[in-house]
């Protein structure tokens, strides 16, 4: 069974792992940032999403923005030891502040088709009918389990169930290959993820994203 999202924001940043400083985005959204938007709306260690097709609403449109992050993180190590009842770990933003300059995408709207697949810990009860019923009725409500976002936590988009794609508009009209783009990472092979990648094609504002397992994914 299929679903359909529209999502839309005013910027997004899907960060290209080539660029070491600088964050630049693909073109477009990748399946790995598609997916965690149905995850926000239904996440459930029964269930596993899987992306199919992406469609672009809007043209391409870019803006650079020179923004502060934060160049380093709390240690793993300090905060099990907050866990056990040691010192509260803290990070001094000014201390670790960076300004960096971004290539980012504005004025983005896409329409996501995504299924899932019941996973190995699906108990007795567990059905797809349930997990659906259950994705449906949180999308139509707007319910969302954390703010979707596109690629950058700060941007947040809206979002809406699609029952019938006949009725909405059309992808822009355009043709591009995008080259590799990042699918996903790959957690089970290894105890560091392995990046995954698929050479996307864009035909009239859409892109088929080919199933996890095919050769058309590669590490």
């Amino acid at each position: 069974m299929g679903f359909c999202l529209e999502v839309e924001g005013d910027f997004a940043c899907f960060t290209r792992p080539e660029m070491k400083v600088e964050r630049v985005s693909y073109d477009v959204i990748t399946p790995s940032a598609a997916r965690a938007v149905f995850e926000a709306v239904l996440w459930k260690p029964a269930i596993e999403w899987h992306i199919h097709k992406i469609e672009i609403l809007n043209p391409l449109s870019w803006v650079n923005i020179r923004r502060n992050e934060v160049g380093s993180v709390l240690p793993v190590g300090n905060i099990k030891k907050a866990m056990n009842g040691g010192a509260l770990p803290a990070l001094y933003v000014e201390d670790a502040r960076q300004q960096r300059a971004g290539m980012f995408l504005k004025n983005v709207a896409y329409r996501l088709h995504g299924s899932f697949t019941l996973t190995d810990k699906a108990g007795a009860s567990d059905n797809a009918g349930k997990f659906a019923d259950m994705f449906k009725r949180r999308a139509k409500k707007g319910q969302c389990f954390n703010q979707p976002y596109l690629g950058c936590r700060e941007f947040s988009c809206g979002f809406r169930l699609i029952e019938d794609v006949k009725k909405e508009r059309a992808a822009i009209e355009e043709n591009k290959e995008l080259g590799w783009m990042l699918y996903d990472m790959d957690y089970q092979q290894s105890d560091d993820p392995i990046p995954l990648f698929f050479n996307a094609i864009m035909n009239n504002g859409v892109i088929d994203v080919p199933a996890r397992h095919s050769d058309e994914v590669r590490g």
